[in-house]
């Protein structure tokens, strides 16, 4: 029973009991299922049901979820269920909130929720520790650590107050802080505000010699965030700031000029950073999972505390929605489920991520890492091959921008590309007919992809916009649409802080139901390490007197790479 285990003796239940997924009963009657009603059409069913966008539809607080156009029925959306109950979506939801080590290659809880539960919540314990302590005490010190540094109370070597901020981390470390503030700055910049943000992410040397170019030794804060600090695109990046710094102000400066976000104190201290100058990361918060915590300092710098609690507040709403629903009227564990469906049975590869909110541009780079490094995976949870597929392609651009790029390959191409609609009823900015035509743009695409056109339709287009008789013969074919394309659509009276909480999480719990029914672990990531070991070992072979060094495991390509890079290096001044 889930309740009388202790965390050393934990088990997991639901899928790893199953002696296979396919050969499950819920999972051969969602194929019979399939099989059966393969050949309908959404058209047929919205014909058939004048009541379907009421039945299949959820609200939460200022977040709608219409799922209607996607090609289920009442029958598929209970098989769904069925198949959930029987990987035991309950219980991993209990074990979850519970602390216990769900993250089970790491013997690790994932306990995320905890960091948006109210400072006066009660105990939350992760592998048998309470951790609300350690949140609360976080929660001040990232208030008072952006009052100072907005209010002008911190200042640098000089006794200059803080004007940019540059954000030093890669992967979760730094999508999350970027698209957040991002998406946030239009609708909660208060004044005076925060100091101007710049983000730094990548290795290659232009992206932080660019962000360094203009700004000031002596007003310039860098916040570098690494849960290891051993993570080499964000050390060396920092490593390179620091030498900025220091050339211009000397050593000591580097305590007035840098903040660190990391679970290695000693690597932290070895750096030059100061205790009171770097916030825990604990272990059992992932990397891409992380935006709650110290983590988002950079939100809270950028657009004050109140709104980094906002933002929790709202996470914590789905938190609540998604523990205390019932699965059929729960919207994290439909959106999993659909794309389980959507991936599994209709076979589609891949998944669009269209919000028609400007501010929320960086949120399809945000939600590809948060899907493909949490279910990109072979292995189920006991090192089994997985039977099925698992996570999708995640891809997309905000509005009508994405609509003059890829959108053709949605509505004609050839595989079958489920999307999710992501639009705000209320604009940030109020801009003569800007928004109507822009919501008016994510309510066509969404009935296009759904309904297609048929024959007599293109035919009646071509005839109402003058089509010569003698081309249209050429154009009818390429006119049609075949339709029957999935897609949700996630409607938000607005997005602010808290909506923009609500929408996180709801992504965050959907990846969890998803790896839960295909029996994964979505906390782990060790296709990234392997890579990152790689590149330590040929970066020293690179070097000019280290040819005799080559490995003779590397491949002839990946040797003949090297040579010819060294071979140029030499020549090269």
């Amino acid at each position: 029973m889930l309740g009388s285990h202790t965390y050393l003796e934990f088990q997991p239940t639901g899928y790893l009991h199953m002696a296979s997924l396919q050969s499950s009963p819920a999972w051969k009657a969602l194929k019979a299922h399939h099989k059966k009603y393969a050949g309908l059409h959404m058209r047929d069913l919205f014909d058939a049901d004048e009541n379907r966008f009421e039945d299949f539809s959820l609200c939460r607080g200022g977040l709608f979820l219409d799922y209607s156009k996607n090609r289920v029925t009442k029958e598929t959306m209970s098989l769904l269920i069925d198949l959930a109950k029987a990987a035991d979506v309950e219980g991993w939801r209990r074990d979850m909130v519970a602390g216990e080590p769900i993250n089970t290659t790491e013997d690790r809880a994932a306990l995320h929720v905890a960091l948006r539960n109210p400072l006066d919540h009660a105990p939350m314990q992760a592998m048998g520790e309470d951790v609300m302590p350690d949140v609360r005490a976080l929660r001040i010190k990232m208030r008072g650590t952006a009052d100072a540094i907005r209010s002008g109370a911190w200042t640098g070597a000089t006794g200059s107050a803080i004007a940019a901020i540059v954000h030093i981390g890669t992967g979760g470390s730094h999508l999350g802080p970027e698209m957040v503030t991002q998406s946030l700055a239009p609708v909660h910049q208060s004044a005076p505000g925060g100091p101007a943000m710049h983000f730094i992410s990548n290795v290659d040397g232009v992206q932080i010699t660019t962000a360094l170019d203009g700004l000031t030794p002596e007003t310039t804060l860098f916040i570098v965030a690494s849960k290891t600090f051993t993570t080499e695109e964000t050390i060396t990046n920092a490593r390179t700031a620091k030498a900025w710094l220091v050339d211009a102000l000397g050593s000591d400066a580097v305590a007035n000029h840098f903040i660190a976000v990391s679970g290695n104190t000693q690597a932290v201290a070895d750096f030059g950073i100061p205790p009171d100058n770097t916030f825990d990361l604990w272990d059992w918060v992932g990397g891409r999972y992380s935006v709650w915590s110290a983590i988002g300092l950079p939100i809270a710098i950028a657009l004050g505390m109140d709104v980094f609690e906002e933002f929790l507040a709202g996470a914590h709403d789905m938190d609540r929605h998604f523990q205390d629903a019932p699965l059929d009227a729960n919207m994290p564990v439909i959106l999993g489920l659909i794309g389980v469906w959507n991936t599994d049975f209709l076979g589609s590869p891949a998944l669009a991520i269209l919000p028609y909110d400007e501010g929320l541009r960086g949120l399809p780079d945000y939600l590809r890492q948060l899907e493909m490094e949490s279910n990109g995976k072979a292995l189920d949870t006991k090192g089994r091959p997985v039977e099925v597929g698992t996570a999708p392609v995640i891809f997309g651009d905000p509005g009508t921008r994405g609509q003059h790029a890829f959108y053709q390959a949605l509505h004609q191409g050839r595989q079958l590309i489920a999307c999710d609609f992501i639009a705000p009823m209320e604009s940030r900015h109020t801009t003569g007919s800007h928004h109507d035509r822009l919501l008016a743009n994510f309510l066509a695409q969404t009935e296009a992809l759904m309904k297609g056109r048929t024959e007599a339709e293109a035919v009646a287009a071509m005839e109402d916009q003058g089509v010569a008789s003698a081309e249209m013969k050429g154009q009818l074919p390429h006119r049609i649409f075949e339709g029957n394309r999935p897609s949700n659509s996630i409607v938000a009276d607005k997005f602010d802080a808290f909506t923009l909480g609500q929408l996180i999480a709801l992504y965050e719990h959907k990846v969890f139901v998803q790896a839960v029914v295909w029996g994964i672990n979505p906390f782990d990531q060790w296709g990234v390490e392997w890579g990152k070991e790689l590149a330590a070992q040929i970066l020293f072979e690179m070097e000019p007197d280290s040819y005799e060094a080559f490995s003779q495991e590397h491949c002839s390509s990946t040797l003949g790479l090297i040579a010819r890079l060294k071979a140029h290096k030499a020549k090269t001044p």
